[in-house]
């Protein structure tokens, strides 16, 4: 056996309505078979998938008749883990104990704080808090601690929970201290029948993203050894000595006892493969002309219709920084995929209306249930057949009259053409490769598409994707400039990633690098992080045969039986609110003693308001979720957050306002504590004040937006906040204000926190901009993240300075944006917040497309670079209904920014330029998926999106010296003229407009 060149390959991937297997030989790849020497097809079989695997393999081994001898390997793509969490089995997830390492930090959003209630009842074991923890510059927060370990140890015991996720602020860049690993090596030792996942060992940067992935990780651990054991078992049955490989999100191969340790890598292999697959079976048929392109691929199966694009590369287009998977959101590498409910099962219904097909499905039903099959439920399959399909029995549909297949193949034409036009990557016409079972119901014509093609085995392309897949090695890391170039960090970073994917048992001549990307860390001084990710051919050569054969034991045999059912769980209260968006009103009550009106927030409220200000942001300001999720927590505790009105104020009031301070890169791993808290009080302590009667934001965009009403809440202060704040949007520094507009030396006194402890006095300053300068270079050396709280301010500067009404003009945007996904219009997303905002004469839909290039530099802890944009016509948006005309049209548009956007610069197809919006105008990036704002660090090649133009506040064009605080002059841009981009209109305020009359 060992003289049998082994070159074949058998691919298997299970779908949740067929299991498809194929035998491959990938030096046959340019013949009219592709190398397909054998496919076949057969239902998933529930729970036990294995039992469907090996039916699957046994028929194409006996149908090929080849030496089992020649096979290099088994290459399994499963939906079997993510399927588990989807559906919310109890039966296949395990509780689990998370445990952070973090002295002082991450405390006030707990572990599950953004799970949804079914999840989290299953799931949520137990959760505590140690010292440990890291800073963005690689130091020590806190060390560990044994006994605290230990002691916890203790406590996971007696629960009786055997799955631990140890989670480390900063541990993806732990390279000196190994604070996660040496945790683990406690555990173990106090508790060695638990299972530890690492949440460096999962995922990247992203404290709560990455610590969510690594928790559906550790819940489906045993059920996927279990799962895995079942395979080996199989393959021991079926006589196969071969490497056992499991297939990842990311189109590469992860070997079996690491897929049984990181199931969570194989939770999107399913669309991955049919893309892989698609791409080897059919992207020759359209490569006459030797320019590479990017391809639609449309996977159609019995219930859904996956599609995604495949890049030039041959591997899928990766989804944004963030996915979700099951309500969870989580910072792991997934393609880009749209789903929609059409399959070859989908159920076709006549009424008055007219013909709908879909959602609901037959399913793996079909031959059961529908009409060519002499089922009694019409599907999108029996349309097929009564149209020319040759498929079950014709004369069964040969009564369907013509318009209802006609009205029935339109309806399944427009859903498919939308799901396209949302993937496309430019407004050119695209290729498209129809695979998957269901694909004989797609039109062969599709508007925007210049070509459909229906590959040679079309219907097991995921299997051939993941029969073809290759090694991977990637590399996610965080490294200091100060002693080596960025050149020198990607070079580091590229052979990083070549020896991995050579380890993990790549041909080391066929290893090439797939993605390379560095982006700088805003505010931080000389950090930078690199990804980089290298794939190559699978070799035989580096699979031990006698090992894998001895990982089996007797007992394997039976290890994949039916799980036995948990204990039932008591049906837990979903906490969320369900509102109607149309008819949902702010709670505002008439104060008794000030006869002033206050709005008592909701959650509901502070959701729409967080969106809001992300959208104010104009990219800057970090991610308002964290608080958002804080204030959601303070509110379901009991505790009430007031918004007033400026003229609610009184004359004497004593205003305290501020925010944070520091890089957003922080503010998304290390999760903030109480550090605005923390300088107001200082700074009362400065002032002898005992308490101050109203809070004030520094800035209305991202994150510090919602600051003071976290001071203000009832569980803090109990002060009411005032809608209003000094910048009317996310800025840079302090002393880009509004208020340092009119008047000097308003920001001193003032202090800083860094929420473990540390805190600093500025008592005096020659000039409003040394003070930020002090600040930021005392901030850097305490975490380059702080809590700020400036010089109280009053009632008349407030009037007369601050922008006004901006957090209910934060919440009137965020409700534009729920609206748009209730009511499935946020095509036209832009011009729902520019009748809010004042209509045409005061916002404008500046451009229409796709992000196609994006560049990061570092200088002087800000962040600067630029986006270019690729122009998508008017008339080739999803939606023509409302949609306003852009300004500029074709082209490109340029979007510097030095971490909130500066200014937008259209450029022709004649390379004339102009420039149609600038700061202080604000320029914001809306994702045309979801309608939701994207910050810097989002900013990602290929994202469709619309960018929206609102003109500045007055209190920034009253005056010269407001241009030149707030303009790109002070940015450090050249030779830019401000022109506005339209006339300011007073924002309404929310309280106003619903108090009692």
């Amino acid at each position: 056996m060992g003289s049998i060149q082994r070159h074949l390959r058998i691919g298997v991937d299970v779908g949740g309505t067929n299991t498809d297997a194929v035998v491959l030989d990938p030096s046959q790849a340019t013949s009219p078979s592709r190398g397909v020497l054998a496919q076949h097809k057969t239902p998933t079989t529930s729970p036990n998938v294995t039992d469907g695997i090996e039916t699957a393999v046994k028929t194409v081994l006996e149908e090929s008749k080849i030496d089992r001898g020649s096979i290099a390997c088994l290459t399994i793509g499963t939906t079997h883990f993510v399927n588990a969490i989807v559906e919310n089995d109890s039966r296949r997830l395990s509780k689990v104990a998370i445990m952070r390492l973090s002295k002082s930090f991450t405390k006030e959003i707990p572990p599950f704080s953004d799970f949804p209630p079914p999840l989290k009842q299953i799931m949520n074991g137990y959760y505590c808090f140690v010292s440990g923890g890291l800073h963005i510059d690689g130091s020590e927060e806190a060390p560990i601690v044994e006994e605290e370990i230990v002691q916890q140890c203790h406590e996971i015991r007696n629960r009786g929970i055997d799955a631990v996720v140890i989670s480390g602020v900063f541990s993806p860049i732990d390279e000196h201290f190994k604070q996660e690993h040496n945790v683990r090596k406690i555990i173990r030792r106090e508790l060695p029948n638990v299972n530890v996942v690492c949440s460096s060992e999962v995922s990247n940067i992203g404290f709560l993203e990455r610590e969510n992935a690594s928790i559906l990780n550790a819940s489906i651990l045993k059920f996927a050894r279990k799962t895995i054991k079942g395979f080996r078992a199989a393959m021991k049955r079926l006589d196969l000595h071969c490497a056992l490989y499991l297939t990842q999100n990311d189109g590469t191969l992860i070997d079996a006892p690491s897929a049984a340790s990181l199931p969570i890598r194989t939770f999107s292999s399913g669309p991955t493969n049919s893309m892989r697959g698609a791409a080897y079976l059919g992207l020759s048929d359209f490569s006459q002309s030797g320019k590479k392109t990017s391809t639609i691929v449309v996977d159609v199966g019995g219930t859904t219709t996956d599609v995604g694009v495949l890049l030039p590369s041959g591997f899928p287009r990766q989804a944004s920084a963030y996915v979700e998977v099951a309500g969870v959101k989580i910072n792991f590498s997934m393609p880009h995929v749209e789903s929609i409910g059409l399959g070859g099962g989908s159920i076709v219904r006549e009424s008055d209306a007219g013909v709908t097909v879909g959602p609901d499905s037959v399913g793996h039903y079909l031959t059961t249930k529908a009409k060519v099959f002499r089922g009694d439920v019409l599907t999108a399959t029996d349309i097929a057949v009564a149209a020319g399909e040759n498929i079950g029995d014709r004369e069964l549909v040969k009564k369907l009259s013509q318009s209802t297949i006609t009205q029935a193949q339109d309806r399944m034409k427009a859903l498919l053409e939308r799901v396209i036009d949302q993937m496309k990557t430019s407004p050119e016409p695209l290729p498209v490769l129809l695979v998957g079972g269901g694909s004989v119901i797609c039109p062969t014509k599709i508007s925007g598409v210049s070509e459909v093609i229906q590959p040679p085995f079309h219907s097991v392309a995921n299997a051939v994707g993941a029969a073809i897949s290759k090694i991977g090695g990637t590399v996610d890391m965080i490294q200091s400039t100060a002693e080596q170039t960025i050149a020198q960090i990607t070079e580091k970073a590229k052979k990083m990633a070549a020896e991995r994917a050579i380890a993990a048992g790549a041909k080391p001549e066929t290893v090439v690098l797939a993605e390379v990307d560095a982006m700088p860390l805003q505010y931080v001084a000389n950090q930078v992080r690199v990804i980089a990710r290298a794939v190559g051919e699978f070799s035989p050569e580096s699979f031990n045969s006698e090992a894998a054969l001895s990982e089996f034991d007797a007992q394997d045999e039976e290890v994949y039986a039916e799980e036995s059912a948990k204990q039932a769980q008591a049906p837990m209260i979903d906490p969320r609110p369900n509102v109607d968006v149309d008819t949902y009103r702010p709670n505002v009550v008439i104060n008794t003693k000030t006869r002033h009106p206050e709005w008592f927030v909701s959650e509901t409220d502070v959701e729409w308001m967080s969106e809001g200000c992300y959208v104010l942001g104009c990219a800057g300001g970090g991610s308002p979720f964290s608080e958002y999720i804080k204030l959601r927590d303070i509110l379901r505790a009991g505790h009430t957050i007031r918004i007033i009105d400026s003229s609610a104020m009184k004359e004497d009031d004593v205003i305290y306002w501020g925010g944070h301070m520091g890089s957003p890169a922080v503010s998304n791993e290390r999760l903030s504590a109480n550090e605005t808290e923390e300088a107001m009080r200082e700074l009362m302590e400065y002032y002898k004040h005992d308490s101050f009667d109203v809070a004030m934001s520094l800035e209305i965009g991202g994150a510090n937006g919602l600051q003071p009403l976290l001071v203000g809440s009832s569980k803090v202060f109990d002060r009411p906040t005032v809608d209003a704040d000094w910048m009317g949007r996310a800025y840079p520094t302090y002393w880009q204000t509004t208020l340092c507009v009119y008047t000097s030396g308003e920001l001193v006194p003032c202090a800083i926190a860094s929420g473990d402890g540390k805190s600093i006095l500025m008592t005096k300053t020659t000039n409003d901009e040394i003070v930020d300068r002090a600040l930021r270079a005392s901030c850097t050396e305490m975490g380059s993240r702080v809590g700020m709280a400036a010089r109280p301010t009053t009632k008349e500067k407030v009037i007369k300075y601050s922008v006004l009404n901006t957090m209910s003009l934060a919440w009137r945007i965020g409700r534009c944006i729920a609206r748009a996904k209730a009511h499935n219009t946020t095509s036209t997303i832009s011009e729902q917040i520019i009748d809010e905002v004042g209509g045409p004469e005061s916002a404008k839909v500046l451009f229409r497309g796709k992000i196609i290039g994006v560049e990061r530099r570092l200088w002087k802890g800000h962040s600067y670079g630029e986006i270019t944009i690729q122009q998508i016509a008017d008339e080739e948006q999803e939606s023509s209904d409302g949609v306003m005309k852009t300004v500029a049209v074709g082209g490109v548009l340029k979007i510097p920014f030095k971490n909130e956007n500066i200014y937008a610069k259209h450029v022709r197809d004649d390379g004339s330029e102009k420039y149609i919006a600038m700061v202080p105008d604000l320029i914001a990036v809306l994702d045309t998926q979801s309608g939701k704002a994207l910050g810097v660090p989002e900013y990602r090649y290929g994202v469709m999106v619309t960018v929206l133009g609102i003109t500045c506040s007055p209190r920034w064009s009253d005056t010269p010296k407001g241009l030149e605080i707030g303009g790109p002059a002070a940015m450090g841009y050249k030779n830019v003229v401000y022109k506005p981009l339209g006339k300011y209109v007073e924002p309404k305020s929310v309280v106003l407009e619903y108090a009692p009359k």
